[in-house]
């Protein structure tokens, strides 16, 4: 290039520059891309820091950010990592949000909910990541707050703390207080001020100021609320103040040690209270301190608005970070003080920017990034580029050379514990830069010197690089031979060369060539060797800075080198260890030094051939300055104090230049009272000569030289006691407009200006400014809006900063006002008739005028001299006074005062108010009183223009005077009052006065009231429970205390119950004794026997029962076991000796405690008499019986014994006894029987003592020496005959008896010897034979003689002569066949011959079973019959016991073991008022015997007794209430009622209730108003049924009554009479005639009676025969004297047996008769009915009468029978009022069927019995009949019905046309005879019933067997064999339909009667009418015999509750029992065409 043309030249320099444009073009389009506005990434939505949420809620975190293109967000924990996915418990969205579902408390997991969180945005611009977020879930947890108690010394204040748990102290918080009245106490924010009592602090807290001794009283709960969950709840527990009593004086002390330094922290904006928790006494006074910020100084704490101090606590409203600080709490009082230390931290919320937020910088320029943040506390300051820390933690960011990988986001944050922020910035790279970059370069070139060289370089980089050339180092410029040039290709490559023109030898070296943009270097160096000698270039000196490491290569040229060394001195290096040199020719000394470094180092190159060159190098060393560190001293120095500072510069090259500076200020010398002294030329001191508040700063000294600068800051602190910027001045304004005064001032710490307001008129004392709606103090300035007359005065300015004193300034701000009175309106009282005084002070400017008014007219005091006027100039205003000289109630009016002065006027009035006593109270009265309490109403009096304070309500008792009066005071605002505490029951005088500040008032009128009765309020006294027997306990009381019954007592409740249970109460009544002083007492009867029972017992009176006594515990008395020893078993021990053993009855059984155990023991043949049988007690469970027989058999019972006695006997056991030695034989007898035979016989021994074997007879010739013989006799033999003896020879004779165990003791001796004569001898002994009842019996007569005597028998002295039965035997014994009773006795047998006659007697007693037993009837109760049993005379075997057997009427038998000394037994727990059959069995040990004759009775009790009307029934307009206690029980309790209803003109009865409770009231309901209604009512008991019918009218609408209804003659009662005709006489009366009539025609059928009965009795006397069972069937029905006696056909007696009912119209039964017994009648004037008893003993004229009670007439006639006295007859005569029937004997007859009409095919004939011993039978009970028509006027029945007999064993007993049969015992059932009846029917029935014999539950009939009949006084005619009612039977109307006309009479055609009731009509339906109370029936008595009666079969009523039949089952059995009869249909013949009915009249 160096050789070429000029033009080639300029074409190249041409393309150079096209080049060169076209690549800047490039470079413009490079810096202005297309995409420009793409960005990094920015958060538009960040989260915060803190989510917290609930585990039921779960939370969303969203995150949004924007940038181009848009960001990526990722969501990553705190160490970097990436979060994913967790199913169910955390997920990311779509849209970028964090999710965490709710989940299930167990599911929480700490990884996923406790954890730090940050969101991440990326692009390709960079990365940013927003601030902490920490997640917190919070699983729902059960808490309960806590409220303690607070301890504190009275008059302190008080801080009640409200404890809430740790784990949720977080999220809850107090939102008010409450104390146990439900008074609220709301917190800061809610109250209007801090002035209460009550205060809640804004951290929850409850501030209670100058604590009472009330305040201990109430107890105070906290409310909280989660906020997390919303949830609310009370604290659990309530907290209290415990106050005490402070003794002596307290010094202030803090309880808790922690409490004495306290952390708080509090955000931004928030109220909060610091606490100073001294208490002391006397109580102590708390003040507030804080320190000035670096200083150990403090200030006080300035009060306002803003912070306020209540008690000892501080509070500060809308805390500001200035706040933030120290603060000193003191507690002082007279004997000591404390203090508390609180460093308080008021945080603000963090946020952060970064200036710029974007910034484009260009390649090696510096970049600065600021952080701009604020918020409080900052702990940390940290940067991050795109999100990887860069650990500089300096707000400010310097980049000082922008390079590529510099550009991005960079982020800054800030952090404190509480939270984080950070702010985001984007750093771009201006164009698109791209550091230089060699493509292509020259290499290492060896060559020889002359040619040209060329070498190149090609550099690419954005901007184009520039391209310079070095040599060694050197920078090559062109010269002649070196030339350099460039050019830019079309891709933007610079391309530059160097050409060498002739390269000579020393053109060797390094060559670099070196591209530079302001973006980055690039180069490249390659060494040229050109041949040549060595050759060193000249090299520059080098200067270099102490401390930096030295590096130069020798710049060498010349090819080829052998070496390159350098020299210093001389010396080759290196010499020392910094000198490093590189065979290159490169030479490093490192850490160069000026005294070791620097010289002059020599290279020398060498070659070969020992060519060298050598070139010298200078090495200058330069040291840079280094100041020394100084400082002004570290406290602050005051203004006017002198300050100096040495800057001292030690090391560094002279010359050194050093300078001040202040605050980057440089400092001039003599100014600013700057003064600068250079010391010397390293030292410069600066001085201040008085300092101000200028000089505070950053001092800096620089010092310079040519190596470098170096500096030192610091800090001069200066206090600056504050100083006036503006100063108040005085200043005066207008009232209303707004002021405002300026006051500033500065100083260093900044001066607080606080404004305070004189206290009075003048200046001196002054107070803080409270704060108010129109004063605020606002950086200094005081602003009064709309100031007052109230804001002029003096105030004052005060700057403090802790320095100095203070500035202040006093200025006056004065107000041009109008008048004005700072009381508006007052209220001013004054006693009447007293002076008063009122004033008016008017302020304002003066002069001002006063004028008054009164109600607003002019008062002017010359018209009442009352009045006088004064005014009085003040300093501020005038005062005027009013004087009233003696005020008046008109004086209580309103004063004004007017007051006027230039600026306007004002006015204040004064409510006068005249006070005196207030008038008395009036019309006092009772509004409502209780037992103990009295409300009271009373009006208001006048109150004397004072405030009633109260009432006081005086009460006494009636009979104490006023001076022992109790009071009961009443705030005066009410009207109403309960006066309380009285005692019930009790009359008590009552007034009242009202009472004001003035005084009192007269007492009111006096009001009498008497309050009301209580339930007892005490328990019965003096309880006593004793117990009795072993099932009762008697308990005694006494009444409670008088004051204690509240009223009357009426009776006590008695409690029982089994002690030891839960079981309730039993209670009885007791009815209260009057007596004063008497003891009550109740005896508890069938309690358990041996239990313990508890007692209680309550008085009752007509309000209701009192207190319960305490429990009272007592056994009663111990019980006789009940159940016997169990597994008692005995043991043969020896002959005499047997064990007993038994184990002891169970527990529950002892029924006591067992004391001694008995066992009862006696041979078992002998067992049967208890005289014979032995006892024996022990203790133990085992006993020997000793003593005992030998060989017998014992029979042995063992029982336990109490204190109550002997227990149940043990199952008899048996044992025998061992056999032994049996005794000698009883007799013996030796008998000659020849000259060489003796007999000798024997009676066996008394006591055998077992089997006896054999007997042994020893015999011995006496007198001589001869050994005696034996002879072995078997057992059976008793005789035996000795031969071969010698005559006339003495001999003895003894006999011995042996069992299995050995020879007996031996006979007595007997001497006899052999003779010719033999006198006739019995060989056999006297005895005793028992035999059996038809058992054989054999009596021995051995006899010996010779002759052979003759044997004769006397059977109880009479010859005996032989018959069948007996016969005498071949061996002269006696056999009696089948023997009986009679054959018992003395039998002598009769030996004789001619020598001698001999004789024994036998006694034969015969074993029977015993003859039939005495039963007499003892004693009756209503459940209890005694009998007294007496053996059979003629009982000759020893009776055992008897069986008593009973059975109700219509019941089972039953059967009762009675032991045979038991003379009376009580048979117990029978049917009440029913009747019983008994009689007895004896038996003995032969078996049972006969039966004895039936005994028939009856328990007392009659059926219920007719209640009185009017107490009964109680009717109202819809309906009747019954009162059933009205009815009385006859004896027997009611068991249930049946109530029927109906109208007065229906037939039907409606059946209301058929079981109705005793002892409940029961209403009839649904009833029509004013209407006449019949009610029946059937009573039922045990004894029977009664039934009464009543007929009432309801009331009408509006409570009237109606009239009764007429009944043609005037009477209003139905009942009474019958309706007749007007044309009829009055005397016609049919009530009158009917009767009348009915009278004649029975006298005359009565006669006909006797006649017949005359004719009748001699063949009914000659019917004798045995007794037998017999039949008597009679339909009774009682009735009026007017009966008729209805006498048949005698040929209808083989068809027809029995007497039609009353309301049945018997048709003829055709080929038969009627048969009729007769009867005698009688009548006696003055009576309604008589009855008779025959008694065969007494004459047959003589008749026992008894009389009936009068009979209500109802306005009828009495028609009183006659009758006559029959003679002759001995027979049964029977009386009844009405037709007298009976059955005569051998009469056939079928019965009808009483319950449907029955074919007539299917009857059954019966045939009656004769009679024994010709007596006329007599029925069990006469029939009574009324006539047709009979106007019945009575309304009770009674009938009853005899049974027949079926068979010997069957009974049957007709009832309502029902038979029933009944097995009895068969052995027992003999005939019977009506003479003898009258020992069965010794009872009384009262209020017969009719109707179904089963129309009630219980056997209620009359007596079948009653021979005597009932009178009864009612006649109507109802029952069924069901008990439906139907009352148009008979006379065919009910009693209101008394016509004549009825079904009797076909003439007046009635209807048919209804058809009878379905067959499963409810039997508990009958109804029966009493209108009266039934008449007591007198006993009739036959003649007593004991024969066995009829049985009266009844359904068995059992005595146990739960064997009780109800009525339905009582019903089925009679209708099993309808086996009997077959039931007839009555034939419907003769064309009566009348349908028979079912029913029976009773």
């Amino acid at each position: 290039m160096a050789y070429m043309m000029p033009n080639e030249r300029l074409k190249w320099l041409t393309l150079c520059a096209a080049v060169v444009v076209l690549a800047s073009v490039g470079n413009t389009l490079a810096a202005n891309p297309a995409d420009s506005d793409q960005k990094g990434p920015v958060f538009l939505k960040e989260p915060t820091n803190r989510i917290d949420f609930s585990n039921s809620t779960g939370a969303e975190i969203e995150c949004k950010s924007s940038g181009n293109p848009m960001p990526e967000i990722i969501w990553i924990r705190s160490d970097g990592t990436a979060v994913g996915d967790v199913p169910g418990l955390r997920q990311i969205s779509s849209d970028g949000k964090l999710v965490f579902p709710p989940f299930r408390a167990e599911d929480y997991r700490q990884e996923v909910h406790a954890q730090v969180y940050a969101c991440l945005a990326r692009n390709q611009f960079g990365s940013i990541i927003s601030r902490d977020v920490h997640v917190r879930a919070v699983v729902q947890q059960f808490y309960e707050s806590e409220v303690n108690n607070e301890y504190v010394i009275r008059g302190n204040s008080a801080v009640l703390k409200c404890s809430i748990p740790s784990f949720v102290a977080d999220f809850v918080q107090v939102v008010s207080w409450q104390d146990e009245e439900g008074q609220l106490y709301g917190t800061l924010e809610d109250q209007q001020g801090t002035d209460g009592k009550y205060l809640v602090l804004p951290s929850g807290e409850l501030h209670i100021r100058e604590v009472g001794p009330e305040d201990g009283y109430k107890s105070y709960q906290c409310r909280t609320k989660h906020r997390l969950t919303g949830e609310t709840r009370l604290s659990a527990t309530k907290g209290r103040l415990v106050i005490t009593e402070p003794i002596g004086s307290v010094p202030p002390k803090i309880n808790n040690i922690n409490d004495k330094f306290q952390l708080m922290q509090v955000k931004l904006s928030q109220n909060f209270a610091m606490q100073c928790p001294g208490q002391a006494y006397p109580v102590p006074v708390v003040r507030w301190y804080k320190f000035i910020e670096g200083t150990t100084r403090k200030q006080a704490v300035v009060l306002n608005d803003r912070v306020k101090q209540v008690s000892g606590t501080l509070i500060i409203k809308d805390a500001v970070v200035e706040d933030s600080g120290k603060y000193l709490c003191v507690v002082n009082n007279s004997v000591g003080g404390e203090s508390v230390e609180t460093v308080l931290t008021v945080t603000a919320p963090l946020s952060a920017k970064i200036d710029p937020p974007t910034q484009t910088i260009d390649f090696g320029r510096p970049a600065v990034f600021t952080c701009q943040y604020t918020g409080n506390p900052i702990k940390t300051v940290s940067w991050m580029k795109d999100g990887k820390a860069m650990g500089h933690s300096e707000p400010v960011l310097r980049i000082e050379s922008v390079k590529k990988e510099d550009k991005g986001m960079y982020q800054c944050f800030v952090r404190n514990d509480q939270e984080s922020a950070e702010a985001s910035a984007e750093l771009k790279l201006g164009g698109r830069f791209d550091p230089p970059v060699i493509r292509q370069a020259f290499q290492e070139e060896t060559m020889e010197p002359g040619p040209s060289v060329f070498l190149k370089c090609v550099a690419g980089g954005n901007p184009t690089p520039e391209i310079s050339w070095e040599l060694d180092g050197k920078k090559i410029a062109n010269n002649d031979r070196f030339q350099v040039g460039q050019y830019v290709t079309v891709n933007g490559d610079v391309v530059s060369y160097l050409n060498i023109t002739s390269v000579h030898a020393n053109d060797g070296g390094l060559y670099k060539c070196i591209a530079k943009s302001k973006v980055g270097v690039a180069e490249h160096s390659a060494k040229l060797n050109v041949y040549g000698l060595p050759y060193i270039r000249q090299m520059e000196k080098k200067a270099i800075v102490a401390g930096e490491t030295l590096m130069v290569t020798c710049p060498v040229a010349g090819y080829p080198i052998d070496s390159i060394v350098w020299e210093r001195d001389n010396r080759a290096l290196p010499i020392n260890r910094k000198q490093k040199v590189f065979p290159n020719g490169t030479l490093i000394i490192e850490n160069v030094e000026r005294n070791s470094d620097q010289a002059t180092y020599t290279c020398v190159a060498k070659n070969q051939e020992g060519y060298s060159a050598r070139g010298s190098l200078e090495v200058q060393v330069m040291v840079p300055p280094q100041v020394l560190p100084f400082s002004f001293g570290e406290a602050a120095a005051d203004v006017g104090d002198i300050a100096s500072a040495n800057c001292v510069v030690p090391k560094g090259d002279l010359p050194l230049e050093i300078r001040w500076s202040l605050n980057s200020a440089p400092i001039v010398n003599g100014e600013n009272d700057f003064s600068l002294v250079r010391l010397n030329k390293r030292t410069s001191l600066l001085n201040i000569d008085s300092l101000s508040a200028y000089h505070r700063g950053v001092y800096k000294c620089i010092a310079t030289n040519a190596a470098g600068s170096s500096e030192h800051l610091a800090e001069l602190q200066v206090n600056v006691p504050p100083r006036w910027i503006l100063e108040p001045t005085d200043k005066a304004f207008a009232q209303g407009s707004d002021a405002k005064v300026e006051c500033k001032a500065d100083g260093f710490p900044k001066p607080q200006v606080t404004w305070k307001k004189a206290v009075g008129d003048t200046p001196g004392e002054y107070k803080d400014l409270k704060k108010s709606d129109n004063i605020r103090v606002e950086e200094g300035t005081l602003h009064i809006d709309n100031i007052q007359k109230t804001n002029e005065g003096y105030y004052l300015c005060e700057a403090i900063n802790g320095i100095g004193s203070g500035l202040s300034a006093v200025i006056m701000v004065s107000v041009q006002a109008p008048p004005e009175f700072t009381e508006k309106l007052r209220n001013q009282t004054a006693r009447r008739g007293e002076p008063a005084v009122l004033q008016c002070e008017a302020k304002g400017e003066k002069p001002i005028g006063i004028l008054w008014n009164m109600n607003n007219m002019r008062l002017d005091p010359k018209n009442d001299n009352r009045y006088t006027i004064r005014e009085e100039i003040l300093s501020a205003g005038v005062m005027s006074s009013l004087s009233i000289k003696r005020t008046e109630r008109s004086d209580s009016a309103l004063f004004t005062c007017v007051a006027t002065n230039a600026f306007g006027s004002d006015d204040a009035s004064i409510n006068m108010i005249v006070q005196e006593v207030p008038e008395m109270p009036y019309a006092l009265k009772v509004l409502d009183k209780s037992g103990r309490s009295v409300q009271l109403s009373w009006a208001q009096p006048y109150d004397g223009n004072s405030p009633l304070n109260r009432y006081i309500i005086e009460f006494k008792r009636s009979r104490a005077s006023w001076d022992e009066i109790d009071r009961v005071m009443v705030p005066g605002h009410t009207t109403e009052a309960q006066v309380q505490k009285l005692s019930p029951a009790t009359t008590y005088n009552i007034r009242i006065v009202a009472e004001n500040e003035i005084g009192s008032s007269q007492s009111s009128e006096a009001v009498t009231i008497i309050t009301a009765e209580e339930a007892p309020s005490g328990k019965p006294q003096n309880i006593k429970v004793e117990p009795v027997n072993q099932t009762t306990l008697r308990v005694t009381w006494k009444p409670p205390a008088r004051s204690d019954w509240n009223g009357e007592i009426l009776g006590y409740y008695v409690g029982y119950k089994l002690s030891n249970t839960n079981s309730s109460y039993i209670f009885e009544t007791i009815n209260f004794i009057t007596e004063e002083g008497k003891e009550h007492n109740l005896e508890l009867n069938n309690l358990r026997v041996y239990t313990q029972y508890s007692v209680v017992i309550q008085a009752f009176n007509k309000i209701g029962a009192g207190p319960l006594s305490d429990e009272e515990k007592q056994f009663t008395a111990e019980g006789t076991p009940s159940q016997p020893p169990s597994d008692t078993a005995c043991t043969t021990l020896t002959s005499q000796t047997i064990r007993v053993s038994w184990v002891s009855p169970p527990l529950e059984s002892a029924n006591g405690v067992i004391k001694t155990y008995k066992v009862v023991y006696a041979p078992s043949d002998e067992w049967y008499d208890e005289t014979k049988r032995h006892y024996k007690k022990t203790a133990s469970s085992d006993t020997v019986l000793h003593g005992l027989k030998k060989y017998t058999n014992y029979t042995m019972q063992v029982l336990a014994t109490t204190a109550g006695g002997d227990g149940v006997r043990s199952v008899p056991i048996h044992c025998q006894t061992e056999p032994d030695v049996p005794e000698a034989p009883t007799d013996v007898k030796a008998l000659v029987m020849g000259n060489a035979a003796i007999l000798v016989s024997w009676r066996p021994p008394a006591q055998p003592n077992g089997i006896i074997t054999q007997y042994t007879v020893y015999s011995k010739a006496e007198g001589a020496e001869t050994e005696t013989k034996t002879q072995k006799v078997p057992h059976y033999q008793m005789s035996f005959e000795a031969t071969e003896l010698e005559k006339n020879k003495p001999y003895e004779f003894w006999v011995t008896a042996s069992t299995t165990i050995g020879e007996g003791q031996q006979s007595k001796s007997i001497v006899a010897m052999p003779s010719d004569q033999v006198p006739a001898k019995i060989a056999s002994f006297d005895d005793t034979f028992t035999a059996t009842f038809k058992e054989d019996a054999k009596m021995p007569c051995l006899a010996v003689g010779a002759p052979q005597p003759e044997i004769t028998w006397k059977i109880k002295g009479v010859e005996f002569s032989a018959n069948d039965r007996m016969r005498l035997l071949p061996d002269g014994s006696l056999l009696i066949k089948s023997v009986n009773r009679q054959d018992a006795g003395d039998y002598s047998c009769h030996a004789e011959n001619s020598i001698a006659k001999d004789s024994i007697t036998h006694k034969l007693i015969v074993l029977a079973p015993p003859q039939s037993p005495h039963v007499t009837l003892s004693a009756t109760t209503t459940d209890a019959l005694t009998v007294r049993l007496k053996p059979h005379e003629g009982d000759t075997a020893p009776l055992h016991g008897y069986t008593l057997h009973y059975k109700p009427e219509f019941g089972e038998w039953e059967t009762a073991e009675v032991s045979v000394d038991s003379q009376k037994h009580n048979i117990e727990n029978l049917l009440c008022g029913s009747r019983y059959q008994v009689y007895a069995t004896g038996f003995n040990n032969i078996g049972a015997g006969e039966a004895s004759d039936i005994l028939n009775t009856r328990t007392k009790g009659q059926k219920p007794k007719l209640p009185e009307k009017p107490r009964f029934i109680e009717v109202s307009s819809n309906s009747v209430s019954l009162h059933f206690k009205a009815w009385k029980d006859g004896g027997c309790p009611m068991s249930h009622f049946v109530v029927e209803s109906k109208k007065r003109d229906q037939l039907e009865w409606n059946q209301i209730s058929n079981n109705v409770k005793p002892d409940n009231n029961y209403v009839v309901l649904d009833l029509e108003p004013a209407t006449w209604y019949n009610l029946r009512i059937t009573a039922h008991n045990s004894a029977g049924f009664t039934v009464a019918e009543y007929d009432f009218a309801t009331l009408t609408v509006t409570g009237g009554t109606i009239a009764p209804l007429d009944d043609g003659m005037g009477h209003g009662n139905v009942h009474a009479r019958i309706p007749m005709p007007a044309w009829m006489p009055e005397w016609l009366d049919l009530n009158f005639m009917v009767p009348l009539i009915a009278t004649v025609v029975v006298v005359a059928v009565g006669i006909c009676v006797v006649c017949v009965a005359l004719s009748r009795r001699r063949s009914d006397d000659m019917r004798g025969g045995q007794k037998d069972v017999y039949y008597d069937v009679v339909y009774n029905q009682t009735m009026g004297p007017g009966a008729t006696l209805d006498k048949r056909r005698p040929d209808l007696r083989d068809e027809l047996g029995y007497i039609a009912p009353p309301n049945r119209k018997l048709p003829p039964v055709p080929g038969s008769n009627y048969n009729t017994c007769d009867r005698i009648k009688r009548g006696r004037g003055g009576l309604r009915s008589n009855h008779s008893t025959w008694d065969p003993r007494r004459n047959p004229n003589l008749y026992e009468e008894l009389k009936a009670p009068p009979v209500p007439m109802h306005g009828n006639a009495n028609i009183y029978g006659h009758g006559g006295h029959a003679h002759g007859n001995v027979e049964c005569h029977y009386r009844h009022p009405g037709m007298e029937d009976e059955i005569c004997p051998y009469a056939t007859f079928h019965l009808l069927g009483f319950r449907e009409e029955m074919d007539p095919t299917k009857a059954m004939n019966f045939q009656t019995f004769p009679h024994q011993n010709g007596h006329t039978p007599v029925p069990g009970h006469a029939g009574t009949m009324l006539p047709p028509g009979h106007p019945g006027h009575v309304h009770s029945r009674s009938g009853s019905q005899s049974m027949p007999r079926a068979n010997r064993y069957q009974r049957k007993n007709s009832q309502g046309g029902q038979s029933s049969i009944y097995t009895p015992a068969p052995e027992y059932d003999d005939p019977a005879n009506c003479a003898e009846e009258d020992q069965y029917r010794r009872y009384t029935r009262v209020n017969s019933q009719g109707g179904s014999l089963y129309s009630g539950p219980g056997p209620e009939y009359d007596d079948p067997a009653n021979c005597a009949p009932e009178e009864d006084q009612y006649g109507s005619q109802y029952g069924g064999p069901y008990g439906q009612p139907y009352d148009h039977y008979g006379s065919r109307g009910s009693m209101g339909r008394r016509s004549i006309g009825s079904a009797r009479n076909p003439g007046n055609g009635s209807p048919e009667p209804p058809p009878p009731p379905p067959r499963n009509h409810d039997m508990s339906n009958s109804s029966f009418n009493d209108s009266k109370e039934s008449n007591e029936i007198s006993e009739a008595e036959c003649d007593r015999d004991h024969g066995p009666r009829g049985n009266y079969g009844a359904v068995k009523r059992s005595p146990q509750p739960k064997d009780q039949r109800t009525t339905e089952e009582m019903r089925k059995l009679i209708e099993r029992n309808e086996a009997g009869p077959k039931q007839l249909q009555l034939q419907q013949t003769n064309g009566a065409g009348f349908t028979a009915y079912d029913t029976m009249a009773v």
